[in-house]
């Protein structure tokens, strides 16, 4: 299932025009996407949270030479699934 796919559900769901649908579905992922770029926790009931992680600054290696490099540290997204989920996927 893709994008396209969420807004054919919400067409079916709402009605109205297909712009509206995707109107709602852009507006739910900017509004994600907003918060956690705040560093805010984005809690949906049923479904999960998002939340924003904080990797620290690593040395690795590079694979074809072997030379020791830096990686910096950086900000990622992660998700947990909430029970209702996780119940439904099994």
């Amino acid at each position: 299932m893709n994008k396209a796919d969420i807004i054919d559900k919400v067409h079916g769901v709402l009605g109205g025009t297909k712009a509206d649908a995707d109107r709602a579905v852009e507006s739910v992922i900017e509004s994600i996407v907003s918060a956690l770029k705040n560093g805010e926790e984005v809690s949906i009931a049923g479904l999960g949270i998002f939340a924003t992680k904080a990797r620290p600054a690593r040395e690795g290696r590079n694979p074809r030479t072997g030379e020791t490099i830096h990686i910096a540290a950086t900000r990622t997204a992660k998700f947990r699934p909430a029970k209702a989920l996780k119940d439904a996927v099994k």
